[in-house]
Order: C-alpha cells, then structure tokens, then sequence
C-alpha cells in the first residue's frame, strides 16, 4: 500500500484506545482506587464536594450528548478506499481522480432524513449518502443522497421543508413519517416538490440495504482542468449489487421486529468480508450545451436524464473497515459540500448555494465550536496551516506568537500557495445583473420530470406508487389537503391520481394529465443488475432432514455468494437423518421471514405439529411479499399452504444440484411480482 492508503487508518489509530488489561485512571491519568463508592463524610454522611473523581466522571457523563443532526440524525457508516479506472485529466485537475494505481481512504455515512437518532430505519424516507475523500490535496465531501433530485429549488426554502417534515410541534407526531397534514400541506403548497414526492413514494424510498441504493450528489457541480476550461458534472455512486427494495409491508413489519436492520446489515456484511461496492459515475456537459435542453440543468428538482446525458463509469469505491467508534466517527462526522479540491467547483444552483453557508453554520453548534476539523474523523490526511487560533476544543499547539497574515516576524508565512503550487482557484464565471430575489422562468416546469418517472415504472413500480401515495393521504386529516394534492398530481397523471383518490374517499380530476410521453428506463428498478450475492436465505430446518441433500445445497449456496441460516424451534445443534449435524443460527421467536430475502423449506421434525405450524406461517409471509421459496423433498409438504406449488419463483425437485442452481437464479431475481395477477 502507498503512504496515502494507509495514512488516514494510521492517523486514525493515534487516538484508539484499548481499556482491556489497564488501571482504571481519571482523565489527567491519575490511578483510582476506587470506582463503587462516592467519598463521604462517615459511612452515612454526606458526599464531600472534594471528590474530584465523582464530580469528573458525573460531569463528563452529564454532557456525554451532543445536539443530534437536525436531519440526517440517523446514521451508520463505514470506512473504506476509492480508486479511479482512469485519468480524468481532461475534465478535472482533482489529484484523486487522475492515477489508477492510487487508492483515496473514504468515509461514508448513510442515513435516514426525518427521523431521529432512536427512529426506525425502514421509515418512507430519502436517504443520505455521503462520502469523505482523504485527498492529498485536502478533504473533498460528496454530500448526497439516494434521489438524485430534491424538494425545493431554492435553500431559503429549507427551514418551511423540515419543519412540515418533522413531527408537528403540537404533539410531537408522527416520528419519522411524512404521513401527516403538515408535509402534505407543503408539497400541496410548494408545488414544485412533485418530483421529489414521486421518488419519495416509490420503492426508492424503502431500500432493501445500504448495499444496494444508488447515491447522487443531487446538485450540479463543476469539473475544471488544468487549462481552466469548465465541464458541468453530476455525481452518481452505482451498487455493484443493483438498486433494490423491501414493500411497504415489509418495511413496517420489520421497524418493529429489527429497527437496527440497515446498520447490522452494513456492519455483518463488512465484518463477512462482503464487502459493498460502488462505482463511481459522472455525468459532463459542456458549458456551451447548457441551454440545450428542456429543463433547467441548475434546477435540483430536475435530474439530467441518463440517455440523454449518459453517466460515465470512473472508478470504484469498496467499503472494507467498520468503525471503532459510534460516536467518535459516525456521530461527530462533519460534512459540508464547500469542501472541495483544485478542479471540483460549483454552479449557480441556488439550492447548493444555500448549503455552502449552511453546513459550516450547523457544525458549530454539533460539535461546540470552530475546531470540529480537529477531531480525528474529520482531519485531513494532509497536513494544514493557517492563522485560525483558539476556541473550543482547540488541539493543536502552534508555536510563536505570529497568527495573522501578512507578517514579518515569520516571513510572511504561512502565505497563499499559487496555482501552480496547488492553490485553490474559483472558475471565473462571468456574472452580472440586478440584486433581485427572484427565479429564472426555466424553473417553473414542476411536472413534466414527475411525469417522466410514472412513465418509466415498471407496472409493480406504478402499483407501489398508487398504494404509498392511498396510505399516506389516508393518515392526513384535512379533507382540503386530500383535494390539494389530488387536484395536484392530476397534472402528473390522471391514472395516478385514479389510482388513489378513490382510496382515499375522493373523486380525481376528469381534466389534467400530462402531454409528456418520454420515459427513461435508468429510472425503473426493473432494469437493474440481479445477483445472488449476499442475499441472504432463512434455512427451515428440523431433526431428521435429508443431511446429503441439504448440505449439498447449501455448499451451492454459499459458492454462489448466498448467505444461509439455519432457522429452527431451538438453538443448539440439529442431526440428519445420516448423522450430520447443522448448528441452529436463530429461532423463530428471533427472526422473522421479513429479514429474509428468500427461503428454503427444508423440514424435518415429523410428528412436531408445533414446528410445522411456525414454518408454513414463516414461509405463507415470504410467498406473500413475492420472495423466492425453494423446498426440499421432504419441505415441498410445507408449500401446500397457499398451493404455490406452481407458483412464479417457487423452486422444488430434481437432483440437488439441479435444484440448487434453478433456486440461486431464483434468488438472484429478488421478487416474483407475476403472483399478484394470478
């Protein structure tokens, strides 16, 4: 590995500690004797206020909570490495992007939006997908998220969004939904938030993992090179293991039986040494090509289809490293998309430019003042200097009493680096016209991108839509909110609004619809890439199973990439009946078939009417939410429930390997949607 690889793990390892093994001490390092009892005056008296030790400990723990994020307060991350395929020297200066042979440390935080830190999180929601670059040059933030548009247009508008996002301040309810009055009354209200809605009630807004959700950098950006000649660029991160969902019912069942599911789903795989993967895509517009389309490229409601733009696969991004530290990594993170590097810049976006003052303003008050930079997950793998001084948590020591610029006692040091020395150097983009609070007309189209994403669902796709949209109005309770939003998304598609005014008691506007006919298939989930690759398979299995069969299959399994486990009445271990044994990995009081992406009924146990019950209720679920199911022989008895004998992605018979092979292609195809029009 290069100095740089390993420099932020090493930087890093500075500040890890190991309690195991040492003296108990107080934070100046001095031994204590004691850690049970508070110092007292007699047995029965008084604690003495000269107890140094309980007053640091209680006042460290007193102040152990830090303000959570206002949004984005639940969080999970991860460490890992970023190499580029090729220079992308014609296009940017950025040092990371341009040698192949060179791996780049990141730091990726994934996240719910509305919830707090205790929320569930298989919550309707977008989420956050940013990443920390430990350049050479300096830290570079990728702030985004998994849709690649937005609610609002402008920043000024953030606050109105959060606050009728957010529980309503009466009551404090709903916890991380945007089921409520207060949302709908904005998006009615805000209408250019139809876009973003449409992702928010598509299956978008529920992953099945972090693993395998698309991230966006939202906004448009600049690409500069070393001649100082401009590019627009779009940011997208790619899962290697295609972009995939739960279903609605999924989602709520399992915030009640697993509200850790997306973070121990990170963790395990990345612990498994499976590790997740995303490749990193671009698209680039000339500068000359801006006005070339139908929408407005700086609009963040508006995303730059893909077959127009197409996205340029540059390099690959592997998470391999989880966290030492909740808190000391995950929680005081600090990202800002203002941190860029030589030859990454910005666009007159106004939602982005809004985020520039924004995020710098909001670690001041997380992380208790200026010097947040100084804490060991955000420091720069390089190293810094300037005349900054002070403040809370001041760590570093700088010597000699000069802390301005310019100087003469230090010869003028430290000074701007010039260009060519690697100073940063803003685009100078012509700019004129009045001071005006205003939007460019080209931002006015709210509909005609949500009308391109109905267009491009698939018909499962459009059916989840309609339901989302029928459950979300149908928790508001203002019957003029309901008529806004019907009334509104009759200019997206009157099939839509079809589809769930009459789920909501109302009647859709006979007028309306959209002329729009354009649909982009990038958009549609049914398009994406299918593996088996750490799908994970609930094994019901009892006493007595076929050992040869069973173990032959699961041998497959894993080869394939499969994750298996064994699911049984008890724990402990289970025989066959040619004497092998299988270790239990959960019971049916700890798991649910919902945490599963498929299953395979295997038996056992005959006469145990018990644990034929549990079985055929664990696999009726699966089949209900159109999961693959495969059975043994013996565990084919277990699919008479629902007669799904027949049924699409119901897999049973023929030599193992045979039946292996047909069942891991099963469970590559993640859903078997077909059952619902049977």
């Amino acid at each position: 590995m290069s100095k740089n690889e390993n420099s932020k793990k090493d930087q890093l390892e500075q500040f890890t500690t190991d309690d195991r093994g040492q003296k108990l001490t107080t934070n100046q390092g001095l031994k204590v004797s004691e850690d049970e009892f508070s110092l007292k005056a007699g047995e029965r008296g008084p604690t003495l206020l000269e107890d140094f030790h309980f007053r640091e400990k209680m006042t460290h723990f007193d102040h152990e909570r830090i303000p959570e994020r206002v949004v984005h307060a639940r969080g999970f991350a991860a460490h890992g490495e970023f190499q580029v395929y090729e220079s992308m020297k014609e296009y940017t200066k950025a040092g990371f992007l341009q040698d192949p042979s060179k791996k780049t440390p990141v730091f990726v935080r994934f996240s719910t939006v509305a919830g707090s830190r205790g929320s569930g999180e298989l919550a309707r929601d977008a989420r956050g997908f940013s990443t920390k670059f430990y350049t050479e040059e300096g830290n570079y933030d990728l702030v985004g998220n998994n849709i690649p548009v937005f609610f609002i247009q402008d920043a000024i508008k953030f606050p109105d969004l959060v606050h009728a996002l957010k529980p309503e301040p009466h009551n404090e309810i709903p916890q991380a939904a945007s089921a409520h009055d207060t949302f709908w009354d904005f998006v009615a209200n805000n209408q250019e938030a139809a876009h973003m809605v449409m992702w928010a009630m598509s299956d978008r807004a529920i992953p099945r993992s972090f693993r395998m959700m698309e991230g966006f950098g939202v906004h448009t950006f600049r690409f500069v090179n070393e001649a100082g000649k401009s590019h627009f660029v779009k940011f997208h991160w790619k899962p290697v293991l295609g972009t995939h969902s739960v279903i609605w019912d999924e989602a709520q069942k399992i915030n009640g039986k697993d509200p850790d599911f997306h973070r121990l789903d990170l963790w395990q795989s990345i612990e498994n040494g499976n590790y997740p993967e995303y490749e990193l895509g671009v698209q680039i517009l000339k500068e000359e090509d801006e006005f070339n389309f139908d929408f407005d490229i700086l609009d963040a409601t508006k995303l730059w289809p893909e077959e127009e733009i197409p996205v340029k696969i540059i390099g690959k991004m592997t998470l391999n490293q989880n966290v030492e530290n909740y808190f000391a990594e995950t929680e005081q993170v600090a990202f800002h998309p203002g941190h860029v590097v030589p030859g990454i810049d910005f666009s007159n976006d106004p939602l982005l430019q809004g985020r520039l003052f924004s995020y710098t303003d909001t670690q001041l008050i997380r992380l208790g003042g200026p010097n947040f930079h100084e804490l060991p997950i955000n420091r720069p793998v390089c190293p810094f200097f300037n005349n900054q001084r002070d403040g809370y948590g001041r760590q570093t020591i700088n010597r000699g009493p000069v802390a301005y610029h310019k100087n003469s006692l230090a010869n003028n040091t430290p000074e701007p680096a010039s260009e060519a020395e690697g100073g940063y150097k803003h685009y100078e983009e012509r700019v004129e016209g009045h001071k005006i609070r205003a939007r460019s007309d080209s931002f006015k189209d709210h509909f005609s991108q949500a009308t391109l994403f109905w267009n491009s669902m698939s018909r499962p796709e459009k059916e989840h839509l309609i339901e989302a949209f029928s459950f979300e109005l149908g928790k508001v309770g203002s019957e003029s909110v309901k008529q806004q939003i019907v009334d509104m998304f009759a200019n997206v598609s009157t099939d839509l609004t079809k589809g769930f005014a009459e789920s909501i008691g109302l009647e859709a506007p006979q007028h309306g619809g959209s002329s729009v006919t354009k649909s982009s298939p990038a958009l549609s989930q049914e398009n994406t890439v299918k593996s088996p690759a750490t799908r994970t398979v609930a094994v019901l299995i009892g006493n007595g199973f076929n050992g040869e069969e069973v173990n032959t299959v699961l041998a497959q399994l894993k080869k394939a990439g499969v994750v298996p486990e064994v699911v049984s009445e008890t724990k402990g271990k289970i025989k066959g009946s040619d004497g092998s044994e299988l270790e239990v990995d959960q019971t049916f009081l700890t798991v649910d078939s919902v945490l599963y992406d498929a299953v395979y009924a295997v038996g056992g146990n005959e006469g145990n009417k018990s644990f034929f019950k549990k079985c055929a209720l664990f696999i009726h679920e699966a089949f209900s939410h159109f999961k693959p199911i495969g059975a043994s022989e013996e565990g084919r008895a277990l699919l008479n429930l629902d007669n799904m004998d027949n049924s699409p992605g119901v897999v049973y018979g023929g030599a193992p390997e045979d039946f292996a092979k047909r069942f891991i292609d099963a469970v590559a195809e993640h859903r078997f949607w077909d059952r619902e029009v049977e």
